[in-house]
Parts: structure tokens; C-alpha cells; sequence
């Protein structure tokens, strides 16, 4: 965790509790106050809200009661059982947990020395990036002397009602959290990197071999400090909080307590038919209504199972609400997973280390083209590429990439009706080698990626791409909108991830001397064929060479091959429109490479733009002899250096 932290409308906590105990009164919150207007946004309530003080609910407060623990949970009258599967998710991870509840020890209440406490707490939720104090008081909403919202199940325990309280006003109010989602919370909670997968889609109920994969990466998900949780979509809003045939209730969140994959002895192989069992433990936020199905609290399953090896097993049962199910009947019975992958990036780690890059951008709208930054999705084709463009670069022969593009949480707007998630998206290209400036026309790029388009505050992509230059372009689905981004990338090499912003080499007093780019010249060579045999096999380790006035770009090596294909794009910003680019192949050796042949391109705008096959030829003119071999390329020329 970075050691600077934000404070949330500037309220530093140990002033404001020193001045408290100095003047012997307990802190009451200017900024968010014990009022409807912290509870509602449009509603009102049934009746009359009191606001008490945990002093005033119970004999002995506590923040918390024997620890933090999963079970401590229960759902208020709010539809935020979303917050409260984030906050188990939340209680099984002591690292994490305590980043949220800095210094608790601290904030506890201390009977010896009452004098000393003030009535104010502080929570952490990593917001838009950056760690963000967020300080309240302790009055609480209740009716009847009981608490209304999110509330333990231990009278005087008081950690989960306080941290739902920062949350509403990090929201704007408690109303602003109904019908939230858990991968949200969870994101706020820990800085993770957020996907959701839709099992019914993506046939994890029927498809085994997607099933295997999927346990798999949840299970390592689980085993290096992730949280997932899950839960059943309503079709429409009449089934929401109905329970199936099975015990689920719909549309609510439920928080996966662990995963294991159980080797069976013989005597459990004879009575399961099967060797290994996939189980799957989830809690149910309302602490009560369970699954009912296989291996449910009083199944036949279980009667199979003595207690010594169910220990052994680690298939234990702590505690009411909580209850296992095979990995199987949980992709069949649950629609949606929200994964939280926690990404390592420390260099101390015995896991696989992640290279981070972030970006901050936004959508912004220009009537003019150039500076036009919200052109909408790859379908918008006159303004897609009016949208922020980020380049990265992926140095290894194929390297595996996670991309996390989050919107800014529009919860706070709610009240002006504007309160739901943009539907965004991204697309990647892998572009020329040494492209340095905004793309203006796709031509030669290949598309390689999109995500998901949807109204979800983050967008999430795994993907493997091969060595090159990439482009990343972040849009909102329909042009002209207007909001703030935060872009992720993780890689295993650093990738040098930035934002182009020129559109074109910039005019400075050196170019005036040395001369300024006249024209823009695009290539892509696809493939050399019939190339001169080199080794006793009978192939050649080719490779190209690519030569503009005092640039060279050279591909990769193709190795034991006389016909290779490369693929490989360059630019060219000329100043000598007269010096034609050179094309050559060559053959990799250990002492010294081998020139095979070459194609001497004029590359004016008048040339042909379709892909074109030249016949490889030695030094000089291009009316030089002909050797063994041609080349595939597309050239593209403009003398507007903004067209390309």
C-alpha cells in the first residue's frame, strides 16, 4: 500500500478526535450528518428513523467480539447484501481487512480509560486508485433500538455497521448503496483487479473441460488472497429475493469461503464412485435458507463421511449460513462469479510477479476532430479513433496480459438521476514497431482483442499476445459521453505503457534546419516465399530489414524456413521524399548474417494500396539482377502526415 493517503473532504482524523477529548464531547460528522439526507437520496422513510450512539444499544461496545470473522454478518432492510458477501469476502483476509481498518487496536473502545474515546472512526477504500480516509461518528440508524442496516451478529459488535456508514457517505447515503455489486465493494476494499464471468454464457454448467479450467483459476485466485463471490441473476424484478427449489435466493450475493480439490481414500472412492471430489463453500450474507441439494448440512452425503475425515478433508462446517456444494452444482445453479484477483506485484514474493502500469484518463468532447477524445465503439467508424490512445510494448516472444479499465464510481450522482454505470469497453491493435503517434486510419493494424461492452464500473480482459507494439483504446460505447478512467495494465515484462498525444512529429526550430516531414509511409511486409536454400537442411533462419533514410527496423528471426511469414508494420515520417525505403531479407548466422536479396520501394501516394508481391533483388538500383525469392507487402503514402 502506497504511504500517501487522501483524506475525504479533508477531515484528518487524530485532529479531529484530539479536539474532541479536549473539549469532552463525542464527534458529530458536519459531513455527513444524522439526518434523512444522509439515509435517502429519493425515498423517504416508513417511519421515523432514530440515530443511536452503540453506547445507547448496548452495555459494552466493541468494534469488534473475538476477531473478524465471515459469520459476523447479517443484512439490514437495505438491498446491499452485495456489501455484505464483499465485507466476508473482506473478513477471511487479516492483510486486507486491516488496510481498511487502519491501526484498530487504536479505534477500539477502551473501557479502562473511557475519557479517551471520542465517538470517531476511520476507513480506507481505495478510490479511483488512490487510498482514501474516510472519516464518520458513531451515531448509527435505527428503529426500534435495533440497527436498521448492515449489523453483526454479536450485539456489541459494532466494525461491520461503522464501515457501511463510511462506504454511504463515500457514496453520498446509505440509499445510494441499494443494489450495489459485491465485485465493486470488493475493489474499494482492496485496490484488486475485478472480472465478472457469466457461467450461463460462457456453459460452465455443461462443458467439463470449461468447468476444470475455471475451478482451476479460481482456485489459485482463492490461494493467493483473491475473493470471489457469486450469485443467481433475476430475470425480472418479481424473482429478486425468491429462493429455487434447490435454497438459493435470487439475485443475491453470496461469498465463496473455500475452494478444495480432495484427493478421496478407498473406502470415500468406493461409496462416491469417483476419486477426487471439487467442493465449493459459500455463505449466504442472511446467515440462515441454505442449498438443500448433494452434500447440503443434513444430505445423505455427509452420513458417507466420518468427522475425522471430513477434518482431514478440511470440509468443515463453522457455522450457520455457510455450506458446501460440488464445483459442479455450483456452475449449474449460479449465473454470475465476480472474481477480485489480488495482482503481486512484489518483487519478494515466492508467486509469479506482475509488472503494474496505471493510467488516469477521461472522455472529453471537442468539436474538433484532432482533439475530439469520446468517439464511442469500434462500430462508430468515422470517430472510434477519437477516443484516448495508449501504446505498450510486449518484449517477450509471447507474454500474457491483464488489462482492468474501471470508469469513476457514478454512485455520488444519484441524486441528480445520473447514478448508473456508462456502457464502456476497449479494443487492442498491434500497430507498427515504432509507432510513436495517434493512429487516424486502420490499415495495416490487426485487430487482436476486445472486451466485454458493458454497463459494469470495470471492464476486465486476460489475453496472450505475441511480441510487438500494441495500441489500447479505451472508448465508452456510444460517442459524446463524458467521464473519468483508470487503466490497469499487468504484464510480466514491463511494458512501458503511455499515451500518445501528438498526432504528428512536433515543428520545432531544429526541424526548420534539419527539415520537417513531408510525407507519411505505412508497411507491412506479410511474407518472404522461395527464398535461397542456406544450410544442409535445406532452410534458412530469414529475417527482414527495413531502411528509411536513417532508420532501420528489423523483425524478428523465422527460423528454419525458406518461405516466412512476418507480419511485420513499420511507419515513416520522410523528409526526403526522393530517397526511396528499402526493403531487405537476410539470413541470421552466428558469425555473420547473409544478405538474400532486397525490393527498392518509391512509396508515393500514387503507388497502389492493395497488398503487392515483388520479386527480391541484389544491391543497388531497382533494376538490380534478380535473385531467388519474393516479398508480400502493403504500402500506404500520404503527404498529410495526420491521415494515417
Amino acid at each position: 500500500m502506497s504511504s500517501s493517503v487522501q483524506l475525504f473532504r479533508n477531515q484528518q482524523y487524530h485532529e479531529l478526535k484530539g479536539q474532541c477529548i479536549q473539549q469532552r464531547q463525542l464527534f458529530e460528522d458536519p459531513e455527513f450528518p444524522a439526518s434523512d439526507e444522509s439515509l435517502f437520496y429519493q425515498s423517504a422513510p416508513p417511519r421515523k428513523v432514530e440515530w443511536k450512539r452503540p453506547k445507547d444499544l448496548c452495555e459494552d461496545p466493541h468494534l469488534f467480539v473475538n476477531g473478524i470473522s465471515s459469520h459476523d454478518l447479517h443484512q439490514g432492510t437495505l438491498g446491499n447484501c452485495w456489501f455484505v458477501a464483499a465485507c466476508s469476502c473482506l473478513a477471511l483476509r487479516k492483510t486486507l481487512w486491516q488496510q481498511v481498518i487502519p491501526d484498530f487496536n487504536e479505534q477500539e473502545w477502551d473501557p479502562k480509560n473511557p475519557e479517551k474515546y471520542a465517538g470517531i472512526f476511520r476507513f480506507r477504500f481505495w478510490c479511483f486508485g488512490e487510498w482514501t480516509e474516510v472519516v464518520v461518528d458513531d451515531l448509527l440508524p435505527t428503529m426500534d433500538g435495533k440497527l436498521i442496516y448492515c449489523h453483526s451478529n454479536v450485539k456489541n459488535e459494532f466494525w461491520s455497521a461503522l464501515l457501511e456508514k463510511a462506504y454511504a457517505k463515500l457514496a453520498g447515503s446509505y440509499e445510494a448503496l441499494d443494489g450495489g455489486s459485491a465485485a465493486d465493494a470488493i475493489v474499494d476494499f482492496t485496490g484488486a483487479v475485478a472480472e465478472s464471468i457469466d457461467l450461463v454464457q460462457g456453459k460452465y454448467g455443461e462443458i467439463i473441460s470449461e468447468q476444470m479450467k475455471l475451478f482451476e483459476d479460481l482456485l489459485k485466485v482463492h490461494k493467493r488472497g483473491g475473493l470471489i463471490s457469486c450469485y443467481i441473476a433475476a430475470s425480472s424484478a418479481n424473482t429478486n429475493e425468491a429462493e429455487t427449489e434447490m435454497g438459493l435466493i435470487i439475485g443475491h450475493a453470496y461469498a465463496v469461503t473455500a475452494i478444495r480439490k480432495l484427493r478421496l481414500g478407498e473406502r470415500l472412492i468406493f461409496s462416491f464412485k469417483a476419486e477426487k471430489l471439487f467442493m465449493i463453500r459459500l455463505r449466504n450474507p442472511w446467515g440462515k435458507r441454505e442449498w438443500i441439494g448433494p452434500w447440503s448440512d443434513s444430505s445423505e452425503e455427509w452420513k458417507k463421511v466420518s468427522n475425522s475425515e471430513r477434518k482431514s478433508l478440511g470440509l468443515t462446517l463453522e457455522n450457520d449460513g455457510e455450506f458446501w456444494m460440488t464445483f459442479e452444482d455450483w456452475c449449474k445453479n449460479f449465473t454470475d462469479v465476480d472474481i477480485c484477483r489480488i495482482v503481486n506485484t512484489s518483487y519478494f514474493s515466492i508467486h509469479k510477479t506482475w509488472e503494474k502500469k496505471v493510467m488516469h484518463g477521461a472522455w472529453a468532447k471537442n468539436s474538433e476532430p484532432l482533439l475530439n477524445r469520446s468517439g464511442g465503439c469500434f462500430d462508430n467508424k468515422e470517430t472510434f479513433l477519437q477516443n484516448p490512445q495508449y501504446v505498450f510494448d510486449v518484449k517477450k516472444t509471447e507474454d500474457k496480459v491483464l488489462v482492468s479499465l474501471q470508469q469513476e464510481d457514478r454512485r455520488k450522482y444519484k441524486k441528480e438521476g445520473k447514478g448508473d454505470s456508462i456502457p464502456i469497453g476497449f479494443e487492442i491493435f498491434k500497430v507498427e514497431d515504432n509507432r510513436c503517434y495517434r493512429l487516424h486510419k486502420l490499415t495495416v493494424q490487426e485487430r487482436v482483442a476486445t472486451s466485454l461492452y458493458i454497463n459494469t464500473r470495470t471492464v476486465f480482459l486476460k489475453r496472450i499476445l505475441k511480441q510487438g507494439r500494441y495500441i489500447l483504446i479505451p472508448t465508452t460505447y456510444h460517442p459524446g459521453i463524458i467521464t473519468k478512467f483508470i487503466l490497469r495494465l499487468f504484464t510480466d515484462v514491463p511494458s512501458e505503457l503511455r499515451e500518445l498525444k501528438a498526432d504528428k512529429p512536433k515543428m520545432t526550430c531544429w526541424s526548420l534546419l534539419c527539415g520537417y516531414p513531408r510525407r507519411v509511409t505505412q508497411i507491412k511486409v506479410h511474407s518472404a516465399e522461395g527464398l535461397q536454400k542456406q544450410d544442409r537442411s535445406g532452410g534458412a533462419d530469414p529475417y527482414v530489414l527495413i531502411k528509411c533514410e536513417k532508420q532501420n527496423i528489423r523483425s524478428s528471426v523465422q527460423h528454419d524456413t525458406t518461405s516466412a511469414i512476418f507480419n511485420t508494420q513499420v511507419i515513416f515520417y520522410r523528409k526526403n521524399i526522393h530517397s526511396p525505403i528499402i526493403v531487405q531479407v537476410w539470413n541470421s548466422n552466428i558469425l555473420c548474417d547473409q544478405f538474400l536479396g532486397q525490393a527498392v520501394l518509391a512509396a508515393s501516394p500514387s503507388d497502389p494500396r492493395e497488398e503487392q508481391t515483388l520479386q527480391l533483388r541484389g544491391r543497388g538500383s531497382r533494376e538490380a539482377a534478380e535473385v531467388p525469392g519474393h516479398i508480400t507487402v502493403t504500402v500506404f503514402s500520404s503527404d498529410d502526415l495526420t491521415e494515417l
